[in-house]
């Protein structure tokens, strides 16, 4: 029940109206790919396992998804060939790890209206949050989940949005 309340979270945060490209990286299996692709005009995953790629696209045919795409590939490397067709909202669900500097680059570059940012690690989410603040994002909303109780663990959806240069001023 709490992760389709997270897939849900992450849905509004994007904000999709039906005319969207979504990249979705570090997709899996497509879980969250395929609810985005409800609202979304496309709605693109990445991953970098195979076997999750291949699960991916079966859940696209079962599911009766015609407006998604699948691609195993590096996340970062994906995210900068996938940018010349105009992203309009990346969705990032990385390891624990975060997100690596080539990844942070991408998104940087790519120009998307939104960012949502799924994590597991509230230290390497701060981390990223720092890097992609220093761009044009800014981080708007935030909402934390529960999916494994009576442990430490904590997921968070955090959405960012472009910000002009007088927005992050004013907050400083």
């Amino acid at each position: 029940a709490q992760a389709e309340r997270l897939y849900a979270c992450a849905v509004d945060y994007a904000g999709l109206t039906g005319e969207e490209t979504v990249l979705d990286l570090y997709c899996g299996a497509g879980t969250i790919t395929l609810a985005l692709a409800e609202h979304a005009k496309t709605a693109i995953g990445v991953e970098i396992v195979p076997e999750a790629i291949e699960n991916a696209k079966r859940n696209a045919l079962r599911n009766g998804m015609e407006n998604t795409e699948f691609f195993c590939a590096d996340a970062g490397q994906a995210a900068q060939r996938l940018a010349k067709r105009g992203i309009d909202v990346l969705v990032v669900d990385p390891p624990r790890k975060g997100l690596t500097p080539d990844v942070i680059a991408a998104l940087l570059a790519c120009g998307a209206k939104r960012i949502v940012y799924i994590s597991c690690n509230p230290a390497t989410l701060a981390r990223d949050l720092a890097l992609l603040e220093a761009g044009p994002y800014r981080a708007d909303r935030c909402r934390a989940f529960d999916l494994f109780p009576r442990t430490g663990h904590v997921e968070t959806v955090v959405l960012m949005s472009e910000s002009c240069a007088l927005d992050r001023d004013v907050g400083k």
